[in-house]
């Protein structure tokens, strides 16, 4: 949530921060520009480069801190293509503080610029971008576990970096392996449910220890919701959580592969029975995967050629120029 993502224009806030704030030393604080489940995230100013960047306030007292963790994440994914840099981790009065590269909106808010519907050239081109982010944290020994659109940004306009996908938000992150000698976590059952229902595995439905194939699964599910507009088992009804995250699961075991990505090209359906045919330990073929979207846009007739949907608005000048 480090970018636009659930932008707000309010300057308001659940905690005093003024704009005048100076916070670890040399980051002065502006407009708030989001918040989450942890806090509150503002846009601010490093005042010995005047670099922009994007500050999450944390509550000392929150029940299930998160980032101090998610500093060690990017730390530990520190050099990665995608991933944002982490600056500076501190406590200030009564919240936690990390900085960290400032980017721009989340798929999720250009998914809705775009009227709720990516085209097959653009999701391809996603597909192959989403799978070598995931890649590149499983080799640096992290599973990710919280798979969505609301976690993948573009880079800043008008950089270099505009159209690199982004992953952020590392709280749900794990170790699945040792990172010296590689020993594989064990298979467990009976685990409680982490990620967002709608885009997790049909197996941490089933309360099964995630791994590698657990994050692939979860971006087939979310490659099918762009292409789609929305997937079978959204909108279920049910008396608690708990009851509606079990309707879910049902849903996704009931619906089969070939219903899910009916009229869409074939690979998109081969690529998410590879991922569910994957076993526990097993090291995914990540070039297969993104081979099967490379073949996706030969068909098409299109190249990768980083021209996607949201860059077409606006008559060709892009989201960026959409008064919102």
């Amino acid at each position: 949530m480090a970018g636009q993502h659930r932008q707000t224009r309010s300057n308001s806030s659940t905690h005093s921060v003024s704009s005048s704030n100076v916070v670890g030393v040399h980051y002065k604080v502006g407009r708030k520009i989001g918040e989450g489940s942890f806090g509150i995230i503002y846009e601010g100013i490093n005042l010995m480069n005047n670099q922009q960047v994007a500050i999450k306030f944390e509550s000392r007292k929150s029940d299930a801190p998160q980032l101090r963790e998610e500093f060690r994440a990017y730390k530990t994914l520190a050099g990665i293509s995608g991933i944002p840099t982490a600056y500076y981790f501190g406590q200030e009065g009564l919240h936690s503080i990390l900085v960290i590269d400032i980017l721009g909106p989340s798929l999720e808010d250009l998914f809705d610029m775009c009227s709720r519907k990516f085209s097959i050239k653009t999701v391809a081109m996603l597909a192959k971008q989403m799978i070598t982010r995931v890649q590149s944290i499983h080799e640096r020994n992290l599973i990710y576990r919280d798979i969505k659109p609301d976690n993948f940004l573009i880079g800043r306009p008008n950089t270099k970096y505009a159209n690199t996908i982004y992953l952020i938000d590392f709280g749900m992150a794990k170790l699945y392996r040792d990172p010296k000698t590689k020993q594989h976590i064990p298979y467990r059952e009976k685990k409680s449910l982490s990620g967002t229902a709608r885009y997790m595995s049909v197996n941490t439905h089933l309360g099964r220890e995630q791994s590698r194939r657990d994050d692939l699964e979860s971006l087939g599910h979310v490659f099918m919701y762009f292409l789609r507009g929305a997937l079978p088992w959204q909108g279920l009804k049910a008396a608690t959580n708990k009851q509606k995250y079990e309707r879910i699961g049902e849903k996704k075991q009931t619906t089969s592969v070939k219903d899910l990505c009916e009229g869409f090209p074939e690979e998109f359906g081969l690529y998410l029975q590879y991922a569910r045919r994957l076993d526990f330990e097993e090291n995914p073929n990540y070039d297969y995967m993104k081979d099967l979207f490379d073949k996706v846009l030969n068909t098409l007739g299109e190249e990768d050629d980083g021209v996607y949907d949201w860059m077409l608005l606006n008559d060709g000048k892009g989201w960026e120029r959409i008064s919102r």
